[in-house]
């Protein structure tokens, strides 16, 4: 998982792909254009900004719960 970040700061949500999170950068509007591999380039997002991989957290839904079994003695 990537994610975009603003210092240290975490600023949106988490993609499977780098692709991803420079696609929704280029979506707000935070870069004009997306890297391209093998190609020399300057700065594509704001001073500041990066892209990073962040550990994949599971938080099980709130609503969730085991299906009930019947016991049969």
């Amino acid at each position: 998982m990537y994610a975009l970040f603003e210092g240290n700061k975490q600023i949106g949500d988490p993609f499977p792909t780098e692709k991803e999170v420079w696609e929704a950068a280029l979506i707000e509007g935070l870069v004009t254009d997306v890297p391209v591999a093998d190609e020399e380039g300057g700065r594509l997002l704001p001073a500041g900004y990066h892209v990073a991989p962040v550990e994949e957290t599971f938080a099980p839904r709130s609503d969730w719960k085991l299906p009930r079994r019947d016991l049969v003695n």
